[in-house]
């Protein structure tokens, strides 16, 4: 009789894929994943030829390059090097890249806030040019020549006198012998040299995808394993009074309980405490959680409750509050009096909800740890692992897998931390797997938010003066949770850098109280500022009976840099002088939109309509165009989506285009069904029945993304389709129904 053996998906996959599938990892994981069996990066370091951290060539002429950010579906891991290889003039089909560990040689490996590319292009390009130069320099003393008369071509040098030529790996040795060309000696290839930037190339890893030889956290595995499932504090801040844990180690495979110690101090990235059960599989500790009892002490957050939050926030926004934004002079210009319009937004807590939940693998030996885990920010884990074993950050090792989503829950490391401590408790390597239940109750949920808007308006319809306020929860407070304001970062998403050319015009902040977790979700504050503002500016259009179109290119006004002279402006890291706001750019996003979706020019039926809203965010500009079609019972369908991107320079063309389309369906399902609730400190919703996503049939059906040629310099790409889109949608439902929304989600709101 045959054994039985268990068969996982990837093993499955491998099974049936192709014999022939071609593999571009440079390492995949082995059975025994033991930091000693794999050294950092070592081909990069140990390259023959090694002019920097993330550049190493041998002699067969094999680039090794460095992948020091995350990989989540953005391509960061190939745009970012496709960089330095255009720049060296490499073959791509001749570069391995290895990820990174979390190591501060590499710079910040923080991958959140759209800022890869931005951050990055410039120090990737000085290191392909780097090598290049030292290349060709090896060449010219090979053969004698002044080093002018040699160029790179595809991965080898050429004379151009004579069309000799040597290949990259026949120059490693040499090269590797000379000194590194100071900065103001590079020379960089001119743009229509350009081989790889701004045409694009497809995933590194996605042959590694569909045949199912990719590595994500819940792939990894280290000899003598077991494995965790942990029962959290239900509310926020609660500790263990007592536990039963009887019937739970009567479950086939479950060998002990194990307490985990309630936070000290403010939030940050520490684990939430609990007991976990700790089994031979994962569902042996799953089914001994189950039979868990717990008795809980919930703590001072057990009296809160969203909906008496909601009205506390709602009031927060109506009153005046701290200034952080002001030209000319609000009050005198509505004292004049004249047609004053007045609108209220909100949007409640949003969970991440990616889709692969938490999942982390670490083994404590000798005071070490390696960890294993899918993380956007390997140095958060050593920092938060360090921390919470009282070791140095050194002796924590990060290694990075792929991450079956992200979208900023996966850069707060506390589920790695759980593994750490797990496997100091019972000598052994720990893997702590996170239930969808759990993702979803133990969220740093992005911030409930509530908006109030004023302005008054001329004979035109346009404001003569401008007044905008909002209260929500802060970010820092994680850090300080005496924090009740928002921070300046948060207010320049979409609030203090309002663009709009109105002579008078105010910004305030509100406080407000995090009594569950806060933390960044993609586009950040921008998702609640946008949907207030651009709604708003809706309105004020449909108020006037002018066209939305015509009215927000006179609101946004000719175009100019915005003047934020006394303003707190992040500027989201960038430079004023490099990356301003320029209105210019918005402009004609919004115009190209309009074009593209034959704004004006089309009559449609009843219940549907388009709606348009444009932003800037993460220092790129997108305006979009929403069709919607309101069903007879109150169903939104979304036929059709016009997006136009600026963003500055775009490395991968068709990368950015597939981020745009993803935006549009992680802003469908904000819209729709986003709304995390808490009863007595206890997060409601549990699984995706509670906390739905956008199926197919709720998706864009269509979504067209144009991109303007820009010769500025590269800005966002992951985040900025998010924050116009939810606004053109509610917009385009009003053109539809006559209905206006002011609330999210709009599965809370009867349409018909």
């Amino acid at each position: 009789m045959s054994a039985i053996q268990n068969v996982s998906r990837r093993g499955f996959l491998k099974g049936v894929a192709s014999a022939g599938a071609f593999v571009l990892c440079v390492r995949i994981l082995p059975e025994s994943l033991h930091a000693e069996a794999l050294p950092g990066n070592a081909r990069v370091d140990d390259a023959v030829f090694h002019p920097g951290v993330y550049l190493g060539i041998d002699t067969d002429g094999t680039v090794y390059i460095i992948a020091h950010r995350s990989e989540m579906g953005t391509t960061s891991r190939t745009s970012v090097p496709m960089i330095l290889t255009d720049e060296l003039d490499a073959d791509w089909k001749r570069v391995k890249l290895e990820q990174a560990i979390g190591d501060e040689r590499y710079g910040s490996q923080n991958t959140d806030g759209s800022h890869s590319i931005r951050e990055f292009y410039e120090p990737m390009r000085q290191a392909g040019a780097t090598a290049r130069m030292m290349l060709t320099q090896a060449a010219a003393n090979q053969w004698g020549v002044p080093s002018s008369e040699c160029k790179a071509d595809l991965h080898a040098i050429v004379h151009s006198g004579t069309g000799r030529r040597l290949g990259y790996g026949e120059l490693a040795s040499a090269a590797a012998k000379l000194p590194v060309p100071k900065m103001t000696e590079l020379k960089f290839k001119p743009k229509s040299a350009w081989r790889y930037v701004g045409k694009g190339a497809p995933s590194y890893d996605l042959s590694d995808v569909v045949t199912g030889k990719a590595v994500y956290g819940m792939d990894a595995r280290m000899d003598g394993m077991v494995h965790a499932s942990i029962q959290r504090p239900p509310v926020l801040g609660g500790k263990v009074k007592s536990f039963d844990d009887k019937e739970t180690l009567k479950v086939p495979g479950v060998s002990q309980t194990v307490s985990i110690d309630a936070f000290q101090g403010p939030w940050g990235f520490q684990p939430l405490g609990g007991v976990a059960v700790i089994a031979e599989n994962t569902w042996a500790a799953f089914k001994g959680r189950k039979s868990l009892q717990v008795d809980w002490d919930n703590g001072p957050n057990a009296g809160y409750n969203s909906d008496a939050y909601k009205k506390e926030l709602q009031q927060t926004a109506r009153t005046s509050a701290k200034v952080v934004r002001n030209q000319g002079d609000v009050d005198s210009a509505f004292a004049k009096g004249g047609k004053i319009i007045e609108a209220e937004y909100y949007v409640p807590h949003l969970a991440h909800a990616a889709m692969e939940p938490l999942v982390a693998v670490a083994d404590f030996r000798d005071g070490k740890v390696t960890a294993w885990a899918p993380t956007q920010n390997p140095q958060a884990v050593q920092d938060t692992v360090a921390k919470a074993l009282g070791i140095a950050k050194e002796n924590v090792i990060c290694h990075v897998t792929l991450l079956g989503g992200g979208f900023g829950r996966k850069s707060k490391p506390d589920y790695v931390a759980e593994a750490a401590i797990l496997s100091k408790k019972v000598g052994r390597p720990v893997k702590v797997v996170w239930t969808r239940e759990d993702d979803i109750q133990f969220d740093y949920y992005h911030s409930v938010a509530a908006m109030y808007m004023k302005a008054v308006v001329n004979d035109k319809g346009i404001p003569t003066a401008w007044l905008q306020r909002s209260a929500f929860p802060p970010i820092g407070s994680m850090g300080d949770p005496k924090l009740t304001y928002g921070g300046d970062f948060e207010l320049a998403m979409g609030s203090t850098d309002v663009p709009f050319n109105v002579p008078n015009l105010r910004v305030e902040s509100g406080p407000a109280t995090a009594q569950v977790r806060i933390g960044w979700l993609r586009s950040v504050a921008n998702i609640y500022h946008a949907f207030g503002v651009q709604t708003f500016a809706d309105e004020l259009a449909h108020a006037a009976g002018r066209d939305p179109v015509e009215y927000m290119l006179e609101l946004i006004g000719p175009p100019r840099v915005v003047d934020m002279t006394n303003v707190k402006n992040p500027n989201y890291g960038g430079n004023y002088d490099v990356y301003p706001n320029d209105t210019g750019r918005l402009r004609k996003v919004l115009e190209i939109a309009a074009e593209k979706s034959s704004w004006g020019k089309r009559k449609f039926a009843k219940g549907a309509g388009m709606g348009i809203a444009v932003h800037r965010s993460f220092l790129t500009y997108v305006a979009n165009v929403v069709e919607v079609q309101v069903t007879e019972d109150g169903k939104v369908h979304i036929p059709r989506v016009e997006t136009v991107v600026d963003a500055g320079l775009i490395t991968n063309p068709e990368a950015a285009r597939a981020q745009f389309e993803g935006a549009a369906v992680f802003g469908t399902s904000i819209a729709l069904s986003g709304n995390i609730t808490a009863t007595n400190g206890a997060i409601d919703q549990s699984n995706f029945d509670t906390y739905p996503v956008a199926r197919m049939r709720e998706a864009p059906l269509q979504t067209n993304v144009h991109l303007v040629d820009s010769d500025a310099p590269p800005a966002g790409i992951g985040e900025p389709g998010v924050p116009p889109f939810i606004p053109a949608l509610c917009n385009a439902i009003f053109a539809a129904t006559g209905k206006r929304v002011r609330e999210l989600p709009l599965g809370k709101i009867k349409l018909v």
